[in-house]
């Protein structure tokens, strides 16, 4: 179905999986228009209670195919009318990865080997990261003569200290996956990508037996209260408790701990296509 990744929903885990490893995985023009695609389809069907996405091969990703460059008419700025139109060719890119902040779900990241430019933008952009021992991030852009551009700039400072990141931004250098784990970037390290998987697709099974409800409302709180003042964060979150607090879900949370089993949770509604 797609050509860039694999997508696999099953036990309310949406599994999607880098499988280009030939070419490490980088993001080509149709990435860019299938990755939000299937985020789309993840969010708008409403069986999904967790995302990961992982990826194949030696590495997580090296980011933006060189491919995209090229012959690329939306790369010409002659003109203002030539810089209006790469304005929105980059707000375009973003969006593919606002739609994973955006997610009414939590969204997993799983990385191994080098994580380069745009895929740094990627996970980012994600509720959490775990990854391989010799994982490391990387912000490349700047080795191009560029400014990055996708959201990582915007999005590392409420998960790296300042000089960290300006250090990263400035030179180049990859940050290494023991160092991302010291400074809170990264949950957790693995030795291997079998291990890193399998640990990861525990803890998204953890969250799939959680209220959906109360998962998307803690996501919904949380995103508010890093872009606003605690004042405004606390009004947010008693707003929104008043607005989806289900006797239900608390009703079955204690029949099931009774019982010693697993609660039965209604999925989110699905998303309409359109009205």
């Amino acid at each position: 179905m797609f050509q860039c990744f694999t997508l696999d929903t099953t036990n309310g885990i949406s599994h999607i999986q880098f499988n280009r490893p030939e070419r490490m995985n980088s993001m080509t023009k149709e990435f860019w228009n299938e990755f939000p695609k299937a985020i789309s389809e993840i969010e708008t069907a409403g069986n999904t209670r967790v995302i990961v996405i992982s990826s194949t091969g030696k590495h997580f990703s090296a980011g933006m195919d060189l491919s995209v460059f090229e012959a690329n008419e939306s790369l010409n700025t002659k003109t203002p009318l030539n810089r209006e139109r790469l304005k929105q060719l980059v707000l375009f890119l973003q969006s593919g990865f606002n739609a994973l902040g955006n997610a009414r779900v939590p969204v997993i990241a799983a990385i191994q080997g080098a994580c380069i430019g745009g895929a740094l933008d990627l996970v980012s952009a994600c509720d959490m990261r775990y990854a391989t021992k010799d994982a490391s991030f990387k912000i490349q852009e700047i080795n191009l003569g560029m400014m990055a551009d996708l959201g990582g700039l915007q999005r590392l400072p409420n998960a790296l200290p300042d000089a960290i990141l300006r250090e990263m931004a400035f030179t180049g250098d990859a940050l290494p996956a023991s160092k991302a784990q010291a400074l809170g970037f990264v949950n957790d390290l693995y030795e291997t990508s079998d291990e890193l998987i399998e640990n990861v697709l525990s803890v998204a099974k953890k969250i799939a037996t959680q209220s959906p409800l109360a998962i998307s409302a803690s996501k919904e709180a949380l995103n508010f209260a890093r872009d606003h003042s605690l004042a405004d964060a606390l009004v947010q979150c008693a707003n929104l408790q008043a607005a989806i607090f289900n006797e239900r879900d608390l009703m079955e949370t204690m029949r099931a701990k009774k019982e010693k089993n697993t609660p039965n949770f209604e999925n989110l509604h699905t998303q309409p296509l359109s009205i």
